[in-house]
């Protein structure tokens, strides 16, 4: 996979904004994490969470592929449902 798969054409202007740069981090393996899932969940993400998916494109990648993969404990204030439905739609991509 090389970068964006789906039209962003039916997403607003902040959507399409998200999609582009989870797909351009600055570090390959984060640009497969959030790339990934923002092409399957960002059209179906509420303001709220829209708002905090923002939030983590503005912690390093190093930081949140830490996270992710689970070689660092994820803090309680990143700790949320969004984020866990990230790692675990992570693993599923990578382990299945």
């Amino acid at each position: 996979m090389t970068g964006i798969e789906v039209s962003s054409a039916g997403l607003d202007e902040r959507r399409r904004r998200l999609l582009f740069r989870s797909w351009h981090r600055g570090i390959r393996e984060m640009d497969l994490v959030l790339g990934r899932f923002a092409e399957s969940q960002i059209g179906a993400l509420t303001d709220a969470e829209i708002d905090e998916y923002e939030n983590w494109l503005e912690v390093p990648d190093q930081q949140i592929f830490a996270w992710v993969n689970g070689s660092q404990a994820v803090p309680a204030a990143i700790d949320t449902a969004l984020f866990r439905r990230l790692r675990a739609f992570h693993f599923s991509q990578s382990h299945g």
